[in-house]
């Protein structure tokens, strides 16, 4: 049983308590895509806020995940996915950039709201994909559960570290989302053609590799962080 703050725990921070932790974007398209995002949150109509592109980023994902789905029966339903992604970059990658260019943030809510809907987005696009036929039900899932993983070492990285990686190995959602509509475009031309010198699909192939990739991202930020913070809280209670 949780014991309360009265009997012993220390305190919630209050709210004006609160600090942001650094972001830290390095991926390929960081540099090209902040340009865009800061023109595009300029020119932004002044009856759209940051919740509304929330909102699109959040249903557009939904959306990608029915397109993928819809693609069982008809390639449309790539063609759909697609168009579908770009207003989730649209939408999910703009809303926290309006409200910085704005000045209105509200850092608790945003981040808490933000990286939510991303779970709820991966679980969308990863059951689309399973539903699809185009990946292995298997693989599908295997890419959404190495995504939860990465997802919760960057959350608890956040909270004990301070620092939010938003990308790994120049490689972050953007890089994901461009090689997903490169992927639906070859197999809307293609169709669900086996990957040269082997017997498995094209996505069967990539979710692999993006397993892969994320399990070694999440050993290495683990190991790295485990062994910093071991470090300076030793160094401290010495």
């Amino acid at each position: 049983m949780k014991m309360t703050s009265s009997e012993g725990t220390t305190p919630a921070p209050k709210p004006s308590e609160f600090k942001n932790a650094s972001r830290i974007q390095e991926s390929l398209s960081a540099g090209a895509e902040r340009r865009a995002l800061l023109w595009l949150a300029k020119h932004m109509p002044s009856w759209v806020n940051s919740d509304h592109l929330t909102i699109l980023g959040f249903v557009s994902m939904l959306l990608v995940g029915a397109g993928y789905a819809f693609a069982r029966w008809n390639q449309a339903g790539l063609m759909l996915a697609t168009f579908f992604l770009a207003l989730n970059w649209f939408g999910d990658s703009l809303d926290g950039t309006l409200a910085r260019v704005r000045n209105c943030q509200r850092p608790r809510y945003g981040f808490y709201v933000d990286h939510i809907v991303d779970s709820f987005g991966a679980l969308f696009l990863m059951t689309g994909l399973g539903i699809s036929g185009y990946a292995d039900w298997r693989i599908a899932m295997g890419m959404l559960v190495a995504f939860l993983m990465l997802s919760i070492e960057v959350y608890l990285a956040v909270y004990t570290i301070g620092a939010f990686h938003l990308s790994f190995w120049k490689f972050g959602p953007t890089e994901l989302r461009i090689l997903l509509a490169m992927a639906n475009t070859a197999l809307w031309f293609r169709g669900n053609f086996r990957v040269p010198g082997t017997h498995h699909s094209l996505f069967d192939v990539g979710g692999t590799v993006g397993i892969v990739g994320m399990g070694a991202m999440l050993v290495f930020a683990t190991i790295t962080h485990t062994r910093g913070l071991y470090r300076e809280e030793t160094h401290r209670s010495t």
